[in-house]
């Protein structure tokens, strides 16, 4: 016992002593130059990280929670921060516009795959359903969407507020008639079946809509660009952003300050015991299903304009969504709201700078001329930059098998 108290004892000052210098470095963030400032408030993050590490087993059960939270937050903005730094060692103002475009559009497309992502995570973590056709009712949001504002009226506002409705009715529909029969199968049923559903859904749209894109055009009020780093910028872009910090912070809000956000975290947490308890599960699953689907119908709305509406067209949003789940913790939706970030920006950075990384790397450890240097990072370059995520993924789950914030499962 006298040993365990001296570790604690030395595991504090030296906690102490990584915050003391996490202030230093933080002052010379703050009179440093710019180009210096990201490199030295980022040793400070990793120092107040290293420290909360330390410490996080030695106080309350809710103080150490907040303690590994901000240890795993600060040693990810660390990360962040000395990556920012490397970026902007030696750019020009333009490469500096282009960066901060990159990542705002990281954080853009990270904000629309946590519209889709959201519904899946509460989809699996409380029916313990893999619904692999929820690409299908994001493809779905999109055709009801165009379907309006191409056949009845040229409104993309009245388009959104007849396809929210309708894909949530869809969305019940598909979960009192197929899904439900599903519940007490293995995954492996859960997969077939609703492949076989993405089957049906991309068949059908082809039946009743062709197999051309339907238009789906942008308000005109968000037609044009902005300035905004000296570069124009598009505002529908910003609306998305916009209107997906909305509907997170709503989602928030359900979640943890209303009656059924309580079930719904019940369920979460221990569906059987919420079911003892007198909570109607058949009504709670249709709920959520159905409340996904809307998620999901939303944001193929929002992505209606910005690319085409075509059979199949969720495919590969569903692909991403599973990545953000798996990596943010199935189950949890503040899990979900960060993965879909950090996949956003990855994703952004590595589709822009991926090639003149390669080009760089390859030019440090080949003797060759600039031209094949330059067709090899032509090539690989793409290739890599759809593999970061990937590669992401398979890093975090060696770490953390669980994702980054689990949720809490009883």
């Amino acid at each position: 016992m006298g040993s365990s108290v001296a570790m604690d004892v030395k595991g504090r000052k030296g906690s102490f002593v990584l915050a003391a210098l996490g202030v230093a470095l933080i002052v010379g963030a703050l009179v440093s130059t710019p180009s210096w400032a990201p490199f030295f408030a980022a040793v400070a993050l990793g120092a107040f990280a290293i420290a909360a590490n330390r410490l996080r087993h030695q106080f309350s059960p809710s103080t150490n929670a907040r303690l590994k939270t901000f240890a795993t937050l600060g040693g990810a903005a660390a990360v962040v921060g000395m990556i920012v730094f490397a970026l902007l060692a030696e750019v020009t103002s333009r490469q500096l516009t282009l960066a901060l475009h990159t990542l705002l559009n990281g954080f853009q497309f990270g904000i629309f795959l946590f519209l889709v992502a959201a519904g899946l995570t509460l989809v699996l973590g409380i029916m313990n359903f893999v619904n692999l056709a929820h690409g299908s009712l994001f493809m779905f949001g999109a055709y009801f969407a165009a379907y309006v504002y191409s056949e009845i009226i040229e409104s993309f506002y009245i388009a959104l507020l007849v396809a929210i409705p309708s894909i949530l009715l869809l969305g019940i529909v598909l979960e009192r008639t197929v899904v439900r029969w599903l519940y007490e199968r293995d995954h492996m049923a859960h997969v077939l079946a609703t492949f076989g559903l993405i089957l049906f859904s991309n068949q059908f749209v082809v039946k009743v809509f062709g197999t051309d894109s339907l238009p789906l055009q942008r308000p005109e009020l968000l037609t044009g660009n902005t300035p905004l780093f000296g570069a124009p910028y598009p505002l529908y872009r910003l609306a998305i952003i916009g209107s997906g910090l909305t509907v997170a912070l709503a989602i928030y809000l359900l979640v943890s300050r209303t009656k059924a956000g309580m079930l719904v975290r019940a369920g979460a947490s221990n569906r059987t015991m919420a079911g003892a308890l007198g909570v109607n599960i058949p009504l709670l699953f249709m709920a959520v299903f159905g409340f996904g689907a809307m998620l999901a119908g939303f944001a193929g709305v929002m992505a209606g304009p910005a690319e085409d509406v075509f059979p199949g067209m969720g495919e590969d949003k569903m692909i991403l969504a599973i990545v953000v789940i798996v990596i943010g913790g199935i189950g949890s939706i503040r899990g979900a709201f960060i993965a879909a970030i950090i996949v956003g920006l990855v994703e952004a950075s590595g589709r822009t700078f991926m090639t003149d990384v390669v080009r760089e790397i390859t030019g440090w450890f080949s003797g060759a001329g600039a031209r094949v240097i330059d067709e090899f990072a032509q090539t690989a370059g793409p290739a890599l930059s759809s593999m970061v995520i990937y590669i992401l993924m398979a890093a975090i789950l060696f770490f953390r098998p669980q994702g980054l914030f689990p949720a809490k499962s009883g």
